[in-house]
């Protein structure tokens, strides 16, 4: 009876529960054998098997069932009265019938503690006529009547929808995804890795994770696995470092991999998740190449820009200089028509000059742009007071809320405000003293602001217009301007990557709105 019970102790029991469980009852059942050999009945060793969480079925050399414990009648649904005695192949379904005699004999001819059929599906068949999966350890138990088997059954079908599941999360990913075992050995592979490696999948199950790495990556990628599963976490592979993977037909291909620790009843393996961005990197590198010229022709328009607006300059002043001694040597006779050409040339050379310069700084403004911390209430005061001449003349009403610190560039917000609030006075309708109102809201990213007015108001066809560079709704001689202020501050917004918008109501007013974001770098 000892030997049965050590070879009970010693059966393989995938849920690894019953070697612990069977070790508790074998002190309990040896001390009792010491003292009372003769006393020992089969009683015991059913104590100690009805106490096993599987299924137990004793077999004699002949296929017969001896005995059956109570987990054997839930798992199958039988009692085991219409158990014992038959041939073990009750339990078998019909198609593996035929070859089970001689499986029983052969381990027969050679008994030893063994997982019965080790690498293929194993199925049982309960008493509705219903199949599920299953695994079998096989322990020889050796007997006064002989050699019995000792088989201990488990209904793996939970863990096989799992894994089933597992398999089609896998096999449905759009990306070559590996499965390797402790050893390195590819487990599994999906179709996406097929694509990518240009290897039929039975070609890399078994194979170490080597085939699929340029030669210059082997020699230490031993000890990149050994780091990974002393220190098992999601992570990406090769962060910060270019990698490579090689392809069947010797071919390299530039991949991004994760790295995933999933634990299995094999115990823990990788899942490596494996893109191939060689289309991105591409992208990338046209991407800086595109930066690259574009910062090149910038710096080239702003050169062209600069030289352009100084040359043409130098002629507006030669004629407004000829203008001058023109009004000086005219004859009283000529006065009078030509004097009214040579006001019209004048002031034109001076709309011209002035149109020159605004030019000039619309192209240098973002340059060597820095943020800083500022007292937004602080520029504010200098705006009013910049503004000073043209609110008194006006007699604008400027209502500005307590405002707070914000980031940017200063000399740009003070030049955005004032162009705002110039715009404002200056559209007013006739004989309606301006009213220019500041508001400003914060949410979790951005300061949104709000400048509204009272005055002339915009139609809803030229909301888009108005941020354009020289667009003009309304003639010179009503109300002076180049069409470029609101050209500045959308550019001074965009360099602060916020947006702006207008809202107005013709012969009501106009409100504009603008974001300025709250995390620009500090310099």
């Amino acid at each position: 009876m000892s030997k049965i019970l050590k070879s009970v102790l010693t059966l393989e029991c995938p849920q690894g529960s019953l070697h612990a469980h069977l070790s508790r009852l074998s002190t309990l059942f040896i001390s009792s054998m010491s003292r009372k050999k003769n006393q020992l009945s089969e009683l015991t060793f059913e104590v100690i098997i009805e106490s096993t969480p599987n299924a137990i079925v004793l077999v004699d050399s002949s296929g017969e069932i001896v005995f059956v414990n109570s987990q054997t009648e839930d798992l199958f649904g039988y009692k085991r009265e219409e158990l014992i005695g038959q041939k073990v192949e009750v339990l078998i379904p019909e198609r593996f019938k035929k070859h089970h005699p001689a499986y029983r004999n052969s381990f027969n001819d050679n008994p030893e503690v063994r997982a019965m059929g080790l690498g293929r599906d194993l199925f049982a068949v309960g008493k509705d006529g219903g199949e599920f999966p299953i695994e079998i350890g096989l322990n020889p138990v050796k007997t006064d009547k002989g050699t019995l088997i000792l088989a201990s059954i488990i209904d793996i079908t939970a863990r096989k929808r799992a894994e089933e599941r597992f398999r089609k999360v896998v096999e449905s990913a759009p990306y070559a995804m590996i499965l390797v075992n402790p050893k390195g050995q590819i487990a599994m592979v999906n179709k996406q890795t097929e694509s990518l490696f240009g290897y039929e999948r039975e070609e890399l199950v078994g194979q170490r994770m080597e085939i699929l790495m340029p030669e210059r990556y082997r020699k230490n990628h031993r000890g990149y696995r050994e780091g990974f599963q002393e220190n098992p976490k999601q992570r990406t592979m090769g962060s910060g470092r270019d990698l490579f993977a090689l392809r069947k037909d010797g071919s390299e291909v530039q991949v991004e991999i994760g790295l995933n620790p999933i634990e299995t009843e094999e115990g823990q393996m990788t899942l490596a998740s494996i893109i191939d961005i060689t289309y991105r990197k591409a992208q990338e590198f046209t991407i800086v190449n595109q930066l690259n010229e574009l910062e090149l022709k910038n710096k080239e328009l702003e050169q062209f820009t600069y030289i352009a607006s100084h040359d043409l300059q130098e002629p507006l002043r030669t004629v407004s200089n000829f203008i001058q001694i023109i009004e000086e040597d005219i004859s009283d006779e000529l006065r009078g028509e030509i004097e009214l050409y040579l006001e019209k040339i004048k002031n034109a050379t001076v709309r011209m000059r002035e149109l020159v310069r605004a030019l000039l700084a619309f192209s240098r403004l973002g340059r060597d742009v820095k943020f800083q911390k500022m007292d937004l209430q602080k520029v504010m005061t200098y705006v009013v007071q910049d503004l000073d001449d043209l609110i008194q003349r006006n007699k604008a009403e400027i209502r500005i809320p307590r405002l707070g610190s914000i980031s940017g560039s200063e000399l740009e917000l003070r030049q955005l405000f004032q162009n705002l609030l110039t715009n404002a006075i200056k559209f007013r309708r006739p004989d309606v003293p301006p009213i220019v109102e500041l508001k400003v809201s914060e949410y979790p990213s951005y300061y949104q602001f709000e400048v509204k007015d009272n005055g002339i108001g915009i139609e809803e066809t030229y909301y888009d217009r108005v941020f354009h560079i020289f667009q003009r709704l309304n003639h010179d001689s009503d109300y002076e301007g180049h069409g470029i202020g609101l050209a500045f501050c959308k550019k001074i917004v965009e360099l602060h990557r916020g947006s702006i918008w207008i809202l107005s109501e013709k012969g009501v007013g106009t409100t504009i709105y603008f974001t300025l974001n709250k995390n620009l770098p500090v310099n």
